[in-house]
């Protein structure tokens, strides 16, 4: 119980520095006169992935591969098959927007080049990632980023990513460069102490519970880290926006497997742990589920999908904690 009440701890002190990080990176960037585009796209898309950057970032540097594959892993799966799933049944959700039609086939394929990678189909080295798959991951990441830069400026008129980047360029007003970085820099303390209490918490968990770290990374950790995604898309949801929604679910997907996955490879290899291959799988499905309800119903995912998906979702936790 006490290592759970430290994970729940770790958690709630991740998700405050996130927010404290992106406001403060927000702010120090429109003072320094940077398109109110460039922050929604980049500053506030990392701060909803900050708190699965700053758990996989101390796990790989404390030699716990296990429990990175698994909060990244688990983090997308749960929020294609849990936060999607949760709002559908709730509300209906159209996904009419270009900003999905855009992202939906780029996360297919960054789906694809992991599934490729972990797998080492290519340089038929040991299953997993190293520094060399870090860098392709990375490639790909920056490819995205200049395409979407590219048509978003190209239909800025026309492109609901514009007006979502502009409202969520300016989310605080700090008069003061000075504010800004301190701003930052208790952001920053808040991710690196909240990391350090989930992590230890979660490999605590695991030992007495006797399963395996990934299995708390894919599910308690996973979903505490996708919480920053579940709060956003809850408020575009509320402001009629739930096109965004599911853009914002998508995008976080994206940052989490060509970003955190990268960035954590680059600090230290991840095998591909036991029944790895399963997760990557089902991830994988979720992909391709997304895309097929995408186009159904008149391009919005109903309650029926929704309930299917959360099917899904339990079915996977379960089987999962089966077989660990």
């Amino acid at each position: 119980m006490l290592d759970l009440l430290q994970l729940v701890a770790g958690l709630a002190i991740l998700l405050g520095g996130g927010e404290m990080m992106v406001r403060g990176a927000s702010a120090l960037a429109r003072l320094l006169g940077v398109s109110p585009l460039v922050i929604g796209l980049t500053v506030v898309a990392f701060g909803t992935s900050a708190p699965e950057l700053a758990v996989n970032g101390l796990a790989a540097l404390q030699n716990n591969a296990e429990l990175s594959f698994g909060n990244i892993i688990g983090s997308n799966i749960a929020n294609i098959a849990l936060i999607l799933g949760c709002m559908a049944l709730v509300r209906p959700l159209d996904i009419e927007s270009s900003v999905v039609s855009r992202e939906i086939p780029m996360m297919l394929l960054a789906t694809a080049a992991v599934l490729v990678l972990g797998t080492d189909r290519i340089r038929g080295s040991a299953e997993g990632y190293d520094r060399y798959d870090a860098l392709i991951l990375l490639l790909f990441f920056s490819v995205f980023l200049y395409y979407t830069l590219a048509e978003v400026l190209r239909r800025r008129t026309t492109d609901p990513l514009f007006t979502q980047a502009r409202q969520l360029g300016h989310p605080t007003r700090l008069k003061s460069v000075v504010g800004s970085l301190l701003l930052m820099a208790g952001g920053l303390a808040a991710l690196s102490g909240g990391a350090q209490i989930t992590v230890n918490a979660a490999v605590s968990l695991a030992e007495a519970l006797e399963v395996p770290s990934v299995l708390v990374g894919l599910t308690l950790v996973a979903f505490g880290t996708s919480l920053p995604e579940l709060a956003t898309s809850l408020v575009a949801v509320r402001r009629g926006q739930v096109e965004l929604a599911v853009g914002n679910v998508v995008g976080s997907n994206l940052f989490n497997l060509l970003v955190v996955l990268a960035v954590t490879a680059l600090l230290r290899p991840i095998p591909l742990p036991a029944n790895g291959h399963f997760d990557l799988g089902v991830m994988a499905l979720l992909s391709v589920a997304l895309l097929l309800v995408s186009h159904s119903h008149g391009r919005r995912i109903v309650r029926v999908e929704a309930a299917l998906l959360l099917t899904i979702y339990v079915s996977y936790i379960l089987r999962r904690v089966a077989i660990s």
